[in-house]
């Protein structure tokens, strides 16, 4: 349960440290995990990531180096704008605060999902996920 601990204990620190622009955590926790259904899993969304023309900030997220940022724009850009829309809706945020929000969670969840530079089995991390709602929305 330590990869578990580790990467709630990183999503709840950046999130509690935006006081400026508090983003509702679960929603977009929440989302996080839809994209990742709605891609065919992890290695579905990281492909979309990487042909949208991320492909170097998805490997450094992915590799056990630093993480390189990315924008809020260009994650719109790559998720697309009108599910951007539909996340920030169901979060109850504008959109820019959706995308914002999601540009500083995906490099985290991605860098922690993969520790060893290794994409896990689907099953694996559907498990991991679920437990990792569980423990953070309680």
């Amino acid at each position: 349960m330590g990869l578990l601990d580790q990467l709630a204990g990183q999503v709840l620190g950046s999130l509690g440290s935006q006081q400026q622009d508090p983003v509702p955590q679960g929603d977009l926790l929440n989302s996080v995990m839809g994209l990742i259904n709605q891609a065919g899993g992890l290695p579905g969304l990281l492909q979309k990531l990487q042909s949208s023309g991320l492909s170097d900030q998805v490997a450094s997220w992915v590799g056990t180096g630093e993480n390189q940022p990315v924008s809020g724009d260009q994650i719109r850009d790559a998720l697309g704008a009108e599910n951007i829309a539909q996340i920030a809706q169901q979060a109850g945020l504008q959109s820019e605060h959706a995308s914002t929000g999601l540009a500083q969670l995906l490099p985290q969840i991605i860098d922690t999902l993969t520790p060893d530079g290794q994409v896990p089995q689907n099953e694996l991390l559907a498990q991991g996920l679920s437990l990792l709602r569980g423990k953070l929305l309680g």
